[in-house]
């Protein structure tokens, strides 16, 4: 017998240094997989910089946010992200269903054995129109997808390799990895941000308009062609329908 939805627990591994965007992370992941915030419990790699892979024991799922306060790319600065790729391998080990997003996108093909670099001339900050793969069609998650739906996107990093056991899921004009699978385990790594609505987006960037925009013209420009991701939002809620109550 599988549990009920009021069951279930979720670690949600944060990368954040300010408690504004952590809470607005959290009530973000709350409000789209239909769950209570009460059935999450935090685990931020700046108040936390080393944990062991088996903090996931007595949990039913890991999610993993973004980060605009680290970089994979730079492990020797922030000693989370060893830890934080030590943890998602031993999920994968273990199957323990794994929701990873942006920055948890980025370590999780690290620690497979793709790699991400530092692109910032290729940078996405908006929202973009992505595009599905032959692979999404048979996928639990993106089966009734559209073939084209809009998300939100926000990241100077990317993956210019996927692990060798990922499948491609989705990808855009800029950046030609959004969303993949590991065969056969209930793992999944999101470019984009399933989590995040244009409202969320604004609010977020409007924070953070330094560290990404070079003025404040710029951010009018992106603000203004926001699209709706609807599609996007929804993946969450997927994930626990299908991936972890099912």
């Amino acid at each position: 017998m599988g549990k009920h939805r009021s069951q279930l627990k979720i670690l949600l591994l944060q990368i954040r240094d300010d408690q504004v965007t952590c809470l607005e992370e959290l009530n973000e992941f709350v409000r789209f997989s239909g769950l209570g915030v009460e059935q999450f419990e935090l685990l931020n790699g700046f108040k936390t910089p080393e944990f062991e892979p088996t903090c996931i024991e007595g949990y039913d799922a890991l999610f993993i946010g973004g980060s605009s306060d680290a970089s994979v790319t730079q492990p020797d600065r922030y000693p989370f992200v060893e830890d934080s790729k030590r943890l998602v391998l031993y999920c994968l080990k273990e199957e323990i269903p794994v929701f990873a997003s942006c920055f948890g996108f980025q370590v999780a093909v690290e620690a497979l054995g793709g790699r991400v670099i530092l692109d910032k001339e290729n940078m996405e900050m908006g929202t973009y129109r992505l595009t599905l793969t032959e692979a999404a069609a048979s996928d639990r998650l993106f089966q009734d997808v559209p073939k084209e739906f809009w998300a939100v996107s926000g990241h100077k990093e990317r993956a210019i390799s996927l692990p060798q056991e990922a499948i491609l899921l989705a990808f855009s004009e800029r950046c030609p990895y959004h969303a993949f699978k590991i065969a056969n385990k209930p793992f999944y790594g999101f470019q984009f941000h399933p989590e995040v609505d244009p409202l969320d987006l604004t609010a977020r960037i409007t924070r953070y308009q330094s560290r990404y925009l070079d003025s404040s013209e710029m951010l009018a420009e992106i603000l203004k062609d926001l699209k709706e991701t609807t599609i996007a939002n929804q993946l969450i809620q997927k994930f626990v329908d299908r991936i972890l109550l099912s």
